[in-house]
This record gives structure tokens, C-alpha cells and sequence, in this order.
């Protein structure tokens, strides 16, 4: 096996399993965060809490999407896929 084929197994296993798994975990949290925000928090500790779940998970997906567009951008420009 060469080591393009290397690094085009290791890029497949990135994109079909790491970054599933790491959309899934963003939006897992923002989801939890506007729960316990809407339905769960009756103080204004307990909000702020769940406000900086919510954006922490906006922030990891909007970051998410980046890099995978930067990514497959970089793949498509170099041939690799």
C-alpha cells in the first residue's frame, strides 16, 4: 500500500466517522443547552449556564462546518477525492 492510499483510507475514516461523531457531539450540546435554558432552569445561574451551552454548541458546529468545507475544498483542489 502506498502512502497516498494511506492518506486517503485515514481521510476516509476522518470524514465518515470523527467528524459525524463530533457534529453529533455539537449539536447534542446545543440541543441539551436550549432545553435546560427554555424548560429546566428556573434561576438566572442555572440560564447563563444553559446560554453558554447553546453557544458553545453554535460555536463547534460553525467551526465544524469550516474546516470540513476547508478541508474537501483542499481535496477537491489537489484531486485527492
Amino acid at each position: 500500500m502506498t502512502f497516498a492510499q494511506y492518506v486517503q483510507t485515514a481521510i476516509g475514516i476522518f470524514s465518515s466517522v470523527v467528524i459525524p461523531a463530533l457534529f453529533t457531539l455539537a449539536f447534542l450540546f446545543f440541543v441539551y443547552g436550549i432545553v435546560k435554558y427554555f424548560f429546566l432552569s428556573g434561576d438566572s445561574t442555572k440560564r447563563t449556564e444553559a446560554h453558554s451551552f447553546v453557544l458553545w454548541g453554535v460555536l463547534g458546529m460553525v467551526l465544524l462546518f469550516s474546516v470540513w468545507g476547508l478541508i474537501h475544498l483542499l481535496l477537491v483542489t489537489f484531486g485527492i477525492s
